[in-house]
């Protein structure tokens, strides 16, 4: 890669510093991509009356267990429903009272089998007035089977030293003196592990399949991590003489950096019930009592 020594600069003798400084972004990023992402509760305030009700509604839930929408309501004159069908279906919208617990208002949405998605919208009403907490925007809630935690705690450890060792590898790229190749295999190790080998697992307990992106499907969460290990599997191909391939380690590390600013999850394994019922004719409409 051309004119790539037209970035050099005198910080690889700082060991600490760049590992500082590599933590510091991989935090960063974790914690963005986690809390853009399409699982991430849907949090808010909204006012009712004279009453301010705050609300945290799932969008990811254990196919084991109903998900529960659960407010903390103390007015006892407010009350709700939860309006819901499944996503991508004929269904008809179905309605769910809650049921009041002492301060708190509760209802619960039917299991769905892994993948399978719902839309919902959360309703509350006080007198004449009735408000969506979420607009006219609905809550999507996606179903996954349980990861057992001896995959998922390494997985999710495993990926954060990936994106660790991408950014300190790109840090000790930026000095001509540095020794970035060092980094790079333990780099492609781990999003190798972590990614392929452990993310899958991971993706096969929770939506039944091993891989979901391409050739197989476009699973943006297999695709990436694709992306990425090819990215740095090429960056060690252009650095195996240890002399001149630094703007590729940069370019890889970019690239990692861009892919984890994407949000977790988006673009995943979802059914898709219209073609498992292809048309609303065949008694596939699905009611709750």
């Amino acid at each position: 890669m051309a004119n790539q020594n037209l970035l050099n600069f005198r910080i690889a003798r700082h060991k600490a510093l760049l590992w500082f400084v590599a933590s510091i972004i991989t935090l960063g990023s974790a914690v963005y991509q986690r809390v853009t992402g399409p699982t991430y509760p849907v949090r808010g305030k909204i006012n009712i009356g004279t009453n301010t009700i705050s609300f945290k509604l799932l969008r990811s839930e254990i196919v084991s267990k109903k998900a529960a929408i659960i407010l903390d309501v103390p007015d006892t004159t407010i009350s709700g429903y939860v309006q819901f069908r499944r996503y991508k279906s004929y269904d008809d919208w179905t309605i769910v009272p809650f049921q009041r617990l002492n301060h708190k208002l509760v209802a619960y949405l039917p299991h769905q089998p892994p993948a399978g998605k719902l839309l919902y919208f959360v309703w509350l009403e006080n007198g004449n007035r009735k408000v969506s907490l979420t607009g006219k925007k609905p809550v999507i809630l996606r179903y996954k089977g349980a990861v057992p935690a001896a995959i998922l705690i390494p997985h999710v450890l495993l990926m954060f030293l990936a994106m660790l060792f991408s950014n300190r590898t790109a840090l000790e790229a930026l000095d001509t003196r540095g020794n970035p190749h060092k980094y790079i295999l333990w780099t492609i190790g781990l999003f190798f592990i972590g990614g392929l080998i452990l993310g899958s697992l991971v993706q096969k307990y929770a939506f039944g399949q091993f891989w979901t992106g391409i050739p197989l499907g476009y699973d943006l969460t297999d695709n990436k991590t694709l992306l990425v290990t090819l990215g740095w599997i090429w960056a060690w191909i252009k650095n195996r003489d240890r002399k001149n391939g630094r703007g590729w380690i940069l370019l890889a590390a970019v690239l990692t950096l861009l892919v984890y600013l994407i949000p977790h999850s988006l673009l995943g394994s979802e059914l898709d019930y219209t073609k498992l019922h292809p048309s609303p004719s065949d008694g596939s409409c699905y009611r709750m009592p």
